[in-house]
C-alpha cells in the first residue's frame, strides 16, 4: 500500500467511526464552528477521554459543514464531506431537478457513476428511485455510504467507474470530476479544470455510457461549449441566485428538448423558482452601424448568456442585443422577467477616458461601478485614467463598457431600481 493509499484508507476507516454513534455523539455535542476556539475545544475534548484522531476527525466535519451551509442549506449540518466532495456537490435544489428528469424518463434504476459525497444519489433516493452510488475515492466512498445510510434502496460501491456499466434499461448519471484533487488555493478550493480532455472519467465514457443506458445526464462546467454537444442531446446551463452552477447535458430518454436551454433559480420562502428559457427560431438582428441604444439596457442572467441566448432573450422583451455576442440587450421599455436586470440608459460615449471623465465630472459623479464584456478593455485601469475624486458620499455611476453597433463605447445607466426613484 502507498503512502496516499494508507492515508485514504485512515481517512475513511475515521468517517465510518463519525458515521457510528460515538462519532455521531461528538459531532452532535460541538458548539458552532469557531476558529478562534479550536485549540480550547481540542484541549477539552481530549480531556473527557476522546482520542485526538476522533477529535481532529470531528473539527475536520465541523469547518467543513459551517463551509458548506451557504451551499448545501440545512443539508450541511446533517452530511459528513471531504474537502475535494464538498467542491464538486451538487447544490440540493439542483439535485431535485437531476432527479425529476429520470422520474420523467420512467427509468427505476439510477447508476451515479462517480457519485462524490452524493448529494445527487440523495435526491435520487428522495425521489423513489434505486440508486447504486459508484466512487473510487475509499474516503469519499466512506462519506457517501454515512449520506445514504438512511435510504434502503441506495448503495454505494468502491469502484472505479470503469469496472461497472449499467443495464440497459437503467438511467446513469455522471459528475466527472473537475477539479485537481489535492491541489488546493489559500481558501482551501481544489484547482478547476476546464477542458473535456481532462475529465475523470473522460469526456468519451461519458459518451459510451450515455449510448448504452436509458437515460443519462452528466454534469458539466458551465464553461462547456455548445459545439461539442453530441447529435439529439440536450444541454442545460442552470443558474442559482446569479451563479452559474453547472450545464447539465441529457442523452436518450431524459431529453426534453435537444439543443441548448438555460434555467434560472431564484431561491423564494418557499423553496426555488425556476425559469426555462429556450432557444428562439429567428432571434432580431442586433443593432446595425449608426443605430443608438434604447431608452433601457437588459443585462441577462449569466446562465442565459452561457447557454448562448441572448437573442431569445431580446426577442422575449421586444429588443436588440448592442452587438453581436456582447450580450447586453437594447429596448424600449423594461420586461418583468426574472432572467435580466434592467438598467435606463442615461448617455453613450466613446470608450475612451476623456470624455467619459468630462460626462462624469460635469454632474458632479465622483465613483463608478464598472461593468464589461466583448472588448479588450482593462476596467481597474479605466478607473484610474478617469481619474475620479469623489469619496463615499459622492454620486455614482454605472458605466457598461461594450461595443454598441460595432463601435467600442461607454454606456452610462442607472439600475431600474433607483431610475424608478428618481423624481
Amino acid at each position: 500500500m502507498t503512502a496516499e493509499e494508507d492515508r485514504t484508507a485512515h481517512a475513511a476507516a475515521l468517517l465510518r467511526r463519525l458515521a457510528a454513534r460515538e462519532g455521531r455523539a461528538v459531532l452532535e455535542a460541538l458548539p458552532p464552528y469557531d476558529d478562534a476556539e479550536v485549540l480550547a475545544l481540542t484541549t477539552r475534548l481530549r480531556a473527557e477521554g476522546l482520542d485526538a484522531d476522533l477529535v481532529s476527525a470531528a473539527l475536520t466535519q465541523a469547518r467543513l459543514r459551517a463551509r458548506a451551509a451557504g451551499r448545501l442549506g440545512p443539508a450541511a449540518a446533517r452530511m459528513l464531506l471531504t474537502g475535494d466532495g464538498l467542491e464538486q456537490a451538487t447544490r440540493p435544489a439542483v439535485a431535485r431537478r437531476h432527479a425529476q428528469r429520470f422520474v420523467d424518463a420512467g427509468v427505476g434504476h439510477v447508476w451515479d457513476l462517480g457519485s462524490g459525497v452524493g448529494l445527487d444519489a440523495v435526491a435520487l433516493a428522495e425521489a423513489g428511485l434505486e440508486v447504486t452510488a459508484v466512487e473510487r475515492d475509499e474516503e469519499v466512498a466512506a462519506a457517501a455510504t454515512a449520506n445514504l445510510a438512511a435510504y434502503p434502496r441506495a448503495r454505494v460501491v468502491h469502484a472505479d467507474v470503469h469496472e461497472v456499466a449499467p443495464r440497459p434499461g437503467d438511467g446513469a448519471w455522471l459528475d466527472p470530476a473537475r477539479r485537481t484533487p489535492g491541489v488546493a488555493d489559500a481558501r482551501g478550493r481544489t484547482r478547476r479544470v476546464f477542458r473535456l480532455s481532462d475529465l475523470a472519467p473522460s469526456w468519451e465514457h461519458v459518451q459510451a455510457v450515455a449510448a448504452g443506458a436509458a437515460a443519462t445526464g452528466a454534469k458539466l462546467s458551465p464553461g462547456f461549449s455548445r459545439g461539442d454537444l453530441p447529435r439529439g442531446a440536450e444541454a442545460e446551463w442552470v443558474s442559482l441566485d446569479g451563479d452559474v452552477v453547472e450545464c447539465a447535458v441529457w442523452w436518450r430518454g431524459a431529453v426534453r428538448r435537444a439543443g441548448a436551454s438555460a434555467v434560472v433559480g431564484t431561491s423564494t420562502a418557499h423553496g426555488v423558482a425556476w425559469e426555462r428559457v429556450t432557444e428562439v427560431a429567428d432571434p432580431p438582428p442586433a443593432l446595425a452601424d449608426g443605430e443608438r441604444p434604447e431608452a433601457w439596457l437588459a443585462e441577462p442572467d449569466r446562465g442565459v448568456l452561457a447557454a448562448g441566448l441572448t437573442g431569445s432573450v431580446a426577442a422575449a422583451v421586444g429588443g436588440r442585443e448592442l452587438d453581436p455576442g456582447v450580450g447586453y440587450v437594447s429596448a424600449p421599455g423594461p420586461v418583468d422577467v426574472p432572467w435580466a436586470r434592467w438598467f435606463a440608459v442615461e448617455e453613450v460615449l466613446p470608450l475612451h477616458a476623456r470624455p467619459v471623465r468630462a460626462w462624469l465630472r460635469g454632474r458632479g459623479v465622483g465613483r463608478v461601478t464598472l461593468k464589461k464584456r466583448g472588448v479588450p478593455t482593462d476596467p481597474e485601469r479605466f478607473r484610474a485614467e478617469l481619474r475620479l475624486r469623489g469619496g463615499r458620499s459622492s454620486p455614482e455611476a454605472t458605466l457598461v463598457l461594450t461595443r454598441v453597433a460595432g463601435r467600442p463605447s461607454v454606456v452610462v445607466v442607472t439600475p431600474l431600481a433607483q431610475a424608478s426613484s428618481t423624481p
